[in-house]
């Protein structure tokens, strides 16, 4: 009898194992499908949030660009881009169009012609603070107006509407960043005539430095210089002489709320020191 109870007790305590075992497993492959269920549903999310192509609208009363008046008149920015998931790479176009602007054709008169760019652009985010940039910028305001030929693609080096350059940034602080561009093979006049007639390129150099030194709500204020130089000819793209300073002055960011829409405003007090040149530029985020 004790024998037999002891069969019993045995089979009992291991059918009973058997049956913990078993919920065990059950509970931690429920446990499992609904963990995988959660992530599968935090993917989805993530999936529903990304969007690998973006817009937008900048109206402006003017353009600058590194120290240059690009147009002195009211033009509109527009740009189509894409963006990789972890925000990495991009590759879009910018474009610009604009008011009128007299440009002298080849019989010597005055004619109109309105502002036109389109650009394109890639940038690789390395981390945060530092990437890198290539730009192919083309405009071609004036071009057909004053006689010439239009060709897109084409970089030949007196054409003067067509060139690359290669760009760093990197975010030393918090509030200070800095900005090297380099123009590459002598596009759209980047070059210095020689005694025989040849071209030497210039491959200028433009470092901008920026820093926010002031913030309050939604607005801050913030700083930038910015000079040009050539370590192979004395002309540079954007100076007539050796390197100076052409980018002077501050920018004021300010979101403006209209009733229940918010609009960046960005204002830019621009000083070119080497063209004696002062102007204020305001440029509205649309979207």
């Amino acid at each position: 009898m004790k024998k037999g109870l002891k069969n019993v007790s045995v089979v009992t305590g291991a059918t009973l194992r058997k049956k913990l075992t078993l919920q065990v497993l059950a509970l931690a492959m429920l446990f499992g499908a609904n963990a995988v269920q959660a992530q599968g549903e935090r993917v989805k999310r993530v999936d529903d949030t990304y969007e690998p192509f973006t817009f937008g609208l900048h109206l402006k009363n003017m353009h600058l660009w590194h120290g240059f008046v690009v147009t002195p008149g009211p033009m509109a920015a527009t740009n189509l881009e894409f963006n990789t998931r972890d925000k990495k790479f991009t590759f879009g176009v910018w474009g610009g169009a604009g008011a009128a602007s007299d440009v002298v054709n080849k019989s010597g008169q005055q004619v109109g012609a309105n502002y036109k760019e389109f650009s394109i652009y890639t940038v690789y985010r390395f981390s945060n603070k530092f990437f890198i940039e290539a730009v192919t910028h083309n405009n071609y305001t004036g071009v057909e107006e004053r006689g010439d030929v239009l060709h897109y693609w084409s970089y030949d080096k007196t054409q003067g509407y067509n060139f690359v350059d290669l760009n760093f940034g990197y975010q030393v602080t918090k509030n200070t960043s800095l900005y090297l561009a380099t123009i590459l093979g002598g596009g759209s006049g980047d070059y210095e005539v020689q005694s025989d007639g040849s071209f030497k390129d210039s491959y200028t150099h433009y470092l901008e430095v920026k820093s926010k030194v002031w913030e309050k709500g939604s607005s801050h204020l913030s700083l930038f210089a910015g000079g040009a130089w050539s370590f192979i000819t004395d002309k540079t793209f954007y100076t007539e002489g050796k390197g100076n300073f052409i980018n002077v002055g501050a920018t004021l960011s300010k979101n403006v709320k209209l009733g229940s829409y918010v609009l960046p405003v960005d204002v830019t007090a621009m000083w070119n020191p080497e063209k004696q040149k002062t102007v204020l530029q305001v440029d509205l985020k649309i979207f």
